[in-house]
């Protein structure tokens, strides 16, 4: 298949600048996706081939995704596409779809090493959980709810609310679709913002204030089992948003913390409201790489319905990645994790006493 001719996003960035609306060519509507699919790249027979090379040679020596050293990847044709992807993830929409990985005939270590070596462009792999995963599996464990603050949603069927992670930019390959449901939706959280300003400037205010959330009992060594961080973020002339409504209400779960103040409230629910009406949704194909710019757009998924089959369940690899040259964050990031040496970016995943990255090609 011919490759589609790559359309940067014409939108021009202006300067941001608190309580002022936000022109950046990440603040996007639905219908802009809709009218404009050049955020879907399609990998043409040449892209895969070469793809099919380079995971022959990595997978005859390798048994740890961790022995992947970024020398390893020659991608000579595929690289320069994957750089303008990510170019386009970083400094225009926020967000890319990659469809044609061959996963129905790679094994489980073969889609791996592919999914590494193409997230590798993006940004360096951090970790995800208190285990230390660098490699994740967004998975149905059977029997794990959201009310429980020890468990993650990725590890259930349930129906996930909007959010960001904690890192620059998440990236996810679809090994099994579910027999039903799991759709995607993601929205501009810069666009949320213009909107939520428009309707109730006092609640764009809150939002724009340091906010308590819930670490959900992933405490870094000499931290409280919370932090602060408001949703919209301002530094360097350009906006962030970070926003975990969960992880914020369920901070009230702590009798020492201060109520959420009306204009906070109607902020959150504000918040939610939007994501919802002006949310763009997509469906999950075997071989299909989605990356997203956590701080730019939201995401959700809906509840699934799996196949009886083990070997057919609903099955995501996932990487976290932090990028070094990325939007410029303020120092309130930092709050999200525990001491950082001086110039380290502070999107570095989740680090806890006693944290062993490791990659495993199973959820754990």
């Amino acid at each position: 298949m011919p490759e589609r001719k790559f359309k940067q996003h014409s939108r021009q960035r202006a300067p941001a600048v608190p309580m002022q609306p936000v022109i950046d060519p990440a603040a996007w509507t639905a219908s802009d996706l809709a009218n404009d699919q050049g955020w879907v790249h399609e990998l043409s027979e040449l892209d895969i081939s070469e793809l099919d090379g380079l995971v022959d040679t990595i997978s005859c020596r390798i048994k740890d995704i961790l022995e992947i050293k970024k020398s390893d990847i020659d991608l000579p044709k595929l690289a320069p596409r994957l750089k303008r992807i990510a170019k386009d993830v970083l400094d225009g929409r926020g967000l890319a779809l990659i469809r044609g990985v061959p996963v129905d005939r790679y094994s489980r270590l073969e889609s791996a090493i592919a999914f590494w070596c193409i997230g590798g462009f993006f940004g360096d792999p951090v970790s995800q959980n208190s285990k230390g995963h660098l490699l994740g599996h967004v998975q149905d464990l059977g029997g794990t709810t959201l009310k429980n603050p020890n468990n993650r949603g990725y590890q259930t069927h349930e129906g996930l609310p909007y959010h960001c992670d904690s890192c620059d930019v998440v990236v996810l390959l679809c090994l099994h679709p579910s027999k039903s449901g799991g759709e995607s939706t993601v929205v501009s959280s810069l666009n949320i913002y213009n909107e939520i300003l428009k309707r109730n400037p006092a609640a764009a205010a809150a939002l724009s204030e340091a906010i308590y959330r819930d670490r959900r009992n992933e405490i870094p060594e000499g931290r409280d089992p919370w932090f602060q961080l408001p949703v919209f973020n301002f530094h360097q002339e350009f906006m962030t948003v970070s926003w975990q409504g969960g992880y914020i209400r369920s901070a009230a779960r702590f009798d020492e913390l201060p109520p959420h103040s009306q204009d906070l409230k109607d902020g959150l629910d504000l918040f939610n409201e939007l994501a919802n009406e002006l949310s763009y949704s997509m469906d999950f194909k075997p071989g299909d790489i989605q990356i997203l710019h956590n701080h730019v757009t939201v995401h959700s998924r809906t509840a699934f319905e799996e196949y009886p089959e083990i070997e057919r369940k609903r099955h995501l690899l996932r990487l976290w990645l932090a990028t070094p040259e990325g939007r410029p964050l303020s120092t309130a990031y930092a709050n999200r994790y525990g001491d950082l040496k001086p110039g380290v970016r502070p999107a570095g995943g989740i680090i806890v006493p006693g944290t062993v990255f490791k990659a495993p090609l199973s959820a754990e």
